[in-house]
């Protein structure tokens, strides 16, 4: 694709240039091997609305974080694996379009691009990515996937009793599991999913009963098989029963507080080297 960029000197100016907008918050970028094929803005759908995030495609990771000053200072910074990411074409809508879910095992997000061809650019450049990382890795592709959040402006009750209905003293929760927005009552058991998180999360009543009868049954398989003296370990988690806790249903609030309102393209580099969105 662009493996002439490997160990140039305008690819390491580019991912120094990417490292000092995260600045020290930020992890080294720079790695032997690794290109920046390209940047954009991109809209990021929330919890609560829709934010500008800047994105940044190497050919082995994608990283993505909140904007402070364009093309200076750039936080909250997250890297995925490309081997992890599947990628999932949304319908178009009156209201949404050019939306695609970006789909990993920790964590599914909604974007959307500012045009149709900028949206098929992304798309088409990270499958070739991630199509070149899965050969060179030998890895296979990631068949579980982390359920996207559904936004708080989507429903004004609960999506599980369909009874509380939410306002500024009875807040949303989501299930870490079905992405559901569901209410305190109905989100009151905690399990542990490995794959997100190596403490107990935050599920709905629904999807606690369905992994509490999981667990059951794979306890019982192991029981059959018979180790002696060896505890059966469930792969989707251990059970842990109500909490009066809260665990924090904020991340995406925290990411993007203090963001402004960003055009979705932006000149990040004033070289004589020409960028839009993607390198060639």
């Amino acid at each position: 694709m662009v493996d002439h960029l490997v160990n140039t000197e305008i690819n390491s100016q580019r991912i120094a240039a990417v490292e000092s907008c995260f600045g020290a918050s930020g992890q080294p970028l720079a790695l032997p091997g690794r290109v920046l094929l390209g940047e954009g803005v991109l809209t990021k759908e929330c919890r609560k609305k829709a934010k500008p995030r800047v994105f940044f495609l190497f050919n082995d990771i994608l990283v993505y974080g909140s904007i402070v000053l364009s093309k200076r200072k750039y936080r909250r910074q997250h890297i995925i694996p490309l081997e992890e990411v599947t990628l999932e074409p949304l319908p178009e809508t009156l209201e949404a379009k050019n939306r695609w879910m970006i789909k990993t095992a920790k964590k599914s997000f909604v974007v959307s691009a500012a045009s149709t061809t900028e949206r098929q650019e992304w798309i088409s450049h990270i499958e070739e990515c991630v199509r070149r990382q899965l050969l060179a890795t030998g890895c296979q592709p990631t068949t579980e996937h982390a359920a996207p959040w559904i936004p708080d402006k989507a429903t004004d009750i609960c999506m599980r009793c369909t009874q509380t209905r939410f306002s500024a003293l009875t807040r949303r929760h989501h299930c870490r599991k079905c992405g559901f927005v569901v209410c305190a009552e109905c989100s009151r058991e905690r399990f542990l999913l490995p794959r997100l998180s190596p403490k107990p999360l935050r599920v709905c009543s629904l999807c606690y009963r369905e992994l509490s009868a999981q667990k059951r049954r794979e306890e019982a398989m192991e029981g059959c098989r018979g180790s002696p003296g060896q505890p059966a370990h469930l792969g989707g988690g251990t059970v842990y029963g109500a909490s009066s806790g809260d665990d924090d249903d904020s991340d995406d609030d925290r990411e993007g507080s203090g963001d402004g309102d960003w055009p979705s393209q932006v000149e990040f580099y004033t070289s004589g080297v020409s960028w839009s969105a993607f390198h060639s």
